[in-house]
């Protein structure tokens, strides 16, 4: 289940980032999605908060670099990266503006960026109300967890791009079968997932926002 829900977020991210350019993923946790850009060719640098996922992240992607430290304030050069990627972290950020202009800043001109998170829709609105239900009635696998997560809106995204100064931003939901479901509801929700996108994207769990720094690569804009 969790090798079939990543694959499926981290192939839409890879969709909306440059190939074979240098990369800094956000929150790499143990290196899956920077594997998966190493094979088409580009290079990449991991960020945790976590020395243990770096660890794992170091054994299971040879020759990349990775360092501890918070995407809020990210210890790299003006103008490092080609592209920059965060999958599923930006929800626990506390100051996501504060993340997003040090992308800003990371950025040559023209990079790209791309943010998969949490999105606000009726079913996942109703996450923390039915954990903290499980906790009162002594629940303790209710199948949903509450850990301070924050859900957006496409609205509240786009804001937050825009105030950081990106261009050409696009937003996306993406995901309905999601790991927090029974096996069973969670193989149902996968036949359902390509219906769901793409014609009742409200219901998906996450959201795939991208954008562009503003600038020319090569002299022409990309």
């Amino acid at each position: 289940m969790g090798r079939a829900y990543h694959q499926h977020i981290s192939s839409a991210l890879l969709q909306s980032l440059p190939p074979g350019c240098s990369l800094l993923d956000l929150g790499c946790g143990t290196g899956l999605f920077m594997r998966r850009y190493g094979e088409n060719g580009g290079d990449a640098v991991g960020l945790d908060i976590s020395r243990g996922m770096i660890e794992n992240a170091r054994g299971r992607c040879n020759g990349f670099e990775f360092c501890m430290g918070t995407a809020e304030e990210l210890p790299f050069r003006d103008n490092s990266f080609d592209a920059i990627s965060c999958l599923l972290a930006f929800s626990y950020l506390r100051h996501p503006s504060r993340m997003l202009a040090e992308a800003s800043r990371l950025l040559k001109p023209g990079g790209r960026i791309a943010v998969c998170t949490l999105s606000r829709n009726m079913l996942t609105s109703l996450v923390p109300a039915i954990y903290r239900l499980g906790e009162l009635i002594d629940i303790r696998h209710v199948g949903v967890g509450d850990f301070g997560e924050q859900y957006y809106t496409e609205d509240e995204m786009v804001i937050l791009f825009s105030e950081a100064g990106f261009l050409d931003i696009s937003v996306k939901r993406v995901s309905f079968a999601h790991i927090s479901l029974k096996k069973p509801i969670f193989e149902i929700a996968r036949k359902m997932e390509p219906f769901v996108e793409q014609r009742m994207p409200s219901l998906a769990y996450n959201i795939l926002v991208a954008g562009r720094k503003p600038g020319l690569i090569g002299g022409r804009t990309p």
